[in-house]
């Protein structure tokens, strides 16, 4: 599953040069998929769906740093555990229990945004 981050969030940005993925933003700034991965122009993203990799979305927190679902493997494949919550320091990067996925779904997530 997917790591959250929850209000207990203090904004210290621990977490946010941790993640292998760059799915850690500050609270109110935008996000693309090619943000810190190997995306690029149009392509097909794990559900069927086409995603364009710098189209810039809304965040999804104005108020303390975000997680984007979308991004985050929960390290696998880069760290035995979750680098954001290893360094977080009031153990706000919690698992996200509505967004659960295997092991070889994190993995197949890594392998398309890290070609």
């Amino acid at each position: 599953m997917a790591i959250k981050i929850t209000d207990e969030c203090i904004n210290c940005g621990a977490c946010e040069p941790e993640c292998p993925n760059n799915a850690i933003y500050d609270g109110g700034v935008e996000w693309a998929y090619a943000d810190g991965t190997g995306l690029l122009g149009s392509f097909e993203w794990k559900d069927g769906t086409t995603k364009e990799a710098d189209k810039m979305r809304p965040p999804v927190e104005d108020d303390f740093y975000f997680i984007v679902t979308d991004k985050c493997t929960e390290c696998v494949g880069f760290h035995e555990e979750p680098q954001c919550a290893a360094v977080c320091p009031v153990d706000c990067c919690v698992p996200d229990e509505d967004n659960v996925e295997t092991e070889e779904q994190l993995l197949q997530k890594k392998s398309l945004m890290h070609l």
